[in-house]
């Protein structure tokens, strides 16, 4: 499948710069995705890359971005204030690309949050929803605290959450889906928060795959 890629650049805060994104645009996209990476990760980590490959295999455009904290590398997270700014200024970027596909935004964990958190926080004229690839609904101590602002989020949500997430019990999880307004949530066989999985799986489908096909019919849909 031909696809358009290219790097692009946007500021992030005013004090903190520039941040790196990555743009790719399957031929006949259905949608963009504003796609945003894991605490501990960057726009190039290999999951971020196969997530975002398997995106354009179904008609998604992506785009990838960091954080000032991720684009220099080392050091410690920036400030949440700092992260939604950086959700804010990616989506507004994304709009900016779409050309006219409809754009929604997420990303694997910590970013998804951020994405929900921006929404809730102030509405985003123009997106038509949030995934979430793992939704870190507690740190250790298993509680619902984390989904608190998720009813102020206006747009739909769908959630992709493993059978073995740690830091997303399927017994707490659950509940918090079923009591949000136009949420939606897929469980995968035997993976992890990092989407890790178990040869014991109920289907041969490959984890990626099974992430792209859900999401990208979803925002299709």
């Amino acid at each position: 499948m031909a696809v358009e890629s290219r790097e692009l650049k946007f500021i992030a805060t005013e004090e903190k710069g520039e941040v790196s994104a990555l743009y790719a645009r399957p031929r006949g996209a259905k949608a963009l995705m504003v796609l945003g990476h894991g605490s501990g990760t960057n726009m190039r980590h290999l999951f971020m890359q196969e997530l975002s490959d398997a995106l354009n295999d179904v008609g998604i455009a992506t785009l990838r971005f960091n954080y000032p904290y991720s684009e220099k590398g080392g050091g410690g997270m920036d400030g949440e204030k700092v992260r939604l700014a950086t959700v804010r200024a990616a989506i507004a970027m994304g709009m900016q690309q779409a050309r006219g596909l409809p754009v929604f935004a997420g990303g694997h964990s910590m970013s998804g949050r951020m994405v929900s958190m921006a929404c809730a926080e102030e509405s985003i004229d123009g997106l038509k929803g949030i995934v979430f690839f793992a939704f870190p609904l507690y740190s250790s101590k298993p509680d619902t605290e984390r989904a608190e602002h998720l009813k102020d989020v206006y747009v739909p949500m769908l959630f992709l959450s493993g059978q073995r997430d740690r830091m997303a019990n399927l017994d707490l999880l659950q509940p918090v889906v079923d009591n949000l307004k136009g949420a939606t949530l897929h469980v995968v066989d035997t993976a992890d928060h990092g989407f890790k999985i178990l040869k014991r799986r109920n289907t041969d489908e490959p984890v990626m795959e099974e992430l792209a096909r859900v999401a990208g019919g979803w925002m299709a849909g």
